[in-house]
């Protein structure tokens, strides 16, 4: 699927949505996702099938020309074949919207794409597998990019294809402006189903006029952002942002859920290893434990949102590092906790609402050492233990809380880059994401730099030693 490109001056954003739908609009938006699992995994099997016929041909000697034809992976390919077959294998496919179909073609088209890109060395990270069917209970999703999708003008209703009219929890109105203004455009809706909920995210073309909202006035140019586990963040202003933990709020009611849930009859039966259907009781158990979880991930959500929508409004500049959270994550005694802050939300959001904003976002280098140099006299500390939360510089006698030295280091970082900003930057006409990569005093060693890091002309702040040096 060709990928949207805005013009210029709009932007691609999303507008999320809770539904309230009537128990026969959940029966059709239950429809609509099946019907997009079940032609990907209809499709997947055929293509396995034809991989296979293949293998088993070449083994025993079979010409290339006479070899069974490849089931192209292509979006169009997929379509067409699935339009052949259709008639047999879902003799009920006019229930539901041409749309649910093409989602599972898509995914089936991405997903195969994604495996030959990573097998051939183009797709960069982990290794990926050969795609695996979806399973009946699991994420419900559909996708509509063409029919009747619009908002209602009561502004608590939307309508999407063969769904009709469906009541949301929340009030459109936010998007129905933009609409009636000529400033938005609907491109496609996706209505996806967690913890029980129903939502209905709006692809939108958006133009934006990039600039600071009246409400929001500034505070300072620069700021450094240091993320944590106890605190969300700290800034380098002396702010410390409180840490929800909602998932850790949550162990105690989840343990007991799921303590609950394993008693009840599920879909695998232990003695006789095999399947068996769920019983009422057991589903009703899953759900609370789905509630539990998506409560968390909402609360987590909504402080990330409120912090980095602050910082990109309030602030001209902001620095933040480049963690290494998946290396972070392998130790299992920070792991939970860890993944319950999700320190790399920062950077991501910040991403696109700096050039909302007009704000500018800096990222440090990954082993730049913030939390063992001294924000004083820039000294580098060979070794700062996780559990000292206090610097002390042995060298100019500072002392104050780990993070604020740190994000004050960050801070420092790109105070000299307000002359050499380029104009658009400058004057708040887009966001400039830029790596910062200092040269440090010396070698710093530990656990937050590893290796050296190699000088380059970076400009920093002049201190007070720096002047009595200069002056002796």
């Amino acid at each position: 699927m060709k990928r949207y490109e805005p013009p210029a001056g709009w932007a691609v954003q999303a507008y999320k949505f809770a539904l309230d739908p009537t128990e026969a609009q959940v029966g059709g938006l239950r429809r609509n996702t099946g019907a997009a699992r079940f032609a990907y995994n209809h499709m997947l099997r055929r293509t396995c099938a034809v991989k296979a016929q293949r293998a088993a041909e070449v083994s025993y000697d079979v010409a290339e020309a006479d070899l069974t034809p490849w089931q192209g992976w292509s979006l169009p390919d997929l379509r067409r074949t699935w339009n052949e077959a259709k008639q047999w294998v879902a003799p009920w496919w006019h229930e539901c919207s041409k749309e649910a179909y093409n989602t599972g073609l898509a995914n089936l088209s991405a997903a195969l794409g994604n495996w030959h890109a990573s097998r051939t060395g183009a797709r960069k990270g982990r290794r990926m597998g050969w795609p695996r069917p979806k399973r009946k209970h699991a994420r419900r999703s559909a996708r509509f990019t063409t029919g009747a999708i619009r908002l209602d003008p009561d502004n608590r209703h939307v309508v999407l294809p063969r769904l009709g009219r469906i009541r949301s929890h929340e009030s459109t109105r936010k998007l129905s402006r933009r609409v009636q203004a000529g400033t938005a455009k609907i491109l496609s809706a996706t209505v996806t189903e967690a913890a029980g909920r129903w939502f209905c995210s709006f692809q939108v073309a958006v133009r934006r006029t990039v600039g600071r909202p009246t409400h929001a006035p500034r505070s300072g140019r620069v700021v450094g952002v240091d993320v944590g586990i106890k605190r969300l963040a700290v800034l380098s202003t002396g702010e410390m942002v409180p840490n929800p933990a909602p998932f850790t709020a949550a162990l105690k009611k989840l343990a007991k859920a799921q303590r609950r849930a394993a008693r009840k009859v599920g879909p695998y039966d232990p003695v006789a290893k095999r399947k068996r259907t769920p019983s009422n009781r057991w589903c009703r158990a899953q759900a609370t434990v789905a509630r539990l979880h998506g409560t968390a991930q909402a609360v987590r959500a909504d402080s990330w949102h409120q912090l980095t929508t602050r910082l990109a409004q309030q602030f001209d500049t902001v620095v933040v590092e480049d963690l290494h959270v998946a290396g972070m994550v392998r130790n299992r005694k920070l792991a939970r906790s860890l993944t319950d802050a999700a320190p790399a939300t920062l950077r991501r959001h910040l991403a696109y609402k700096a050039g909302w904003y007009g704000a500018t976002l800096h990222i440090a280098d990954r082993w730049y050492p913030s939390s063992k140099t001294c924000s004083g006299c820039q000294t580098v500390k060979p070794k700062l233990s996780l559990a000292e939360r206090t610097f002390d510089c042995t060298a100019c006698d500072l002392s104050l809380d780990r993070d604020v030295n740190a994000a004050r280091n960050l801070a420092a970082l790109v105070r000299h880059v307000d002359l050499e900003l380029p104009g658009d930057a400058k004057t708040g006409r887009g966001a400039c994401v830029r790596p910062v990569r200092p040269a440090p005093a010396g070698r710093a060693v530990g656990r937050e730099a590893s290796r050296p890091v190699q000088p380059v002309n970076v400009v920093r702040q002049r201190t007070a030693a720096d002047h009595a040096l200069s002056n002796a």
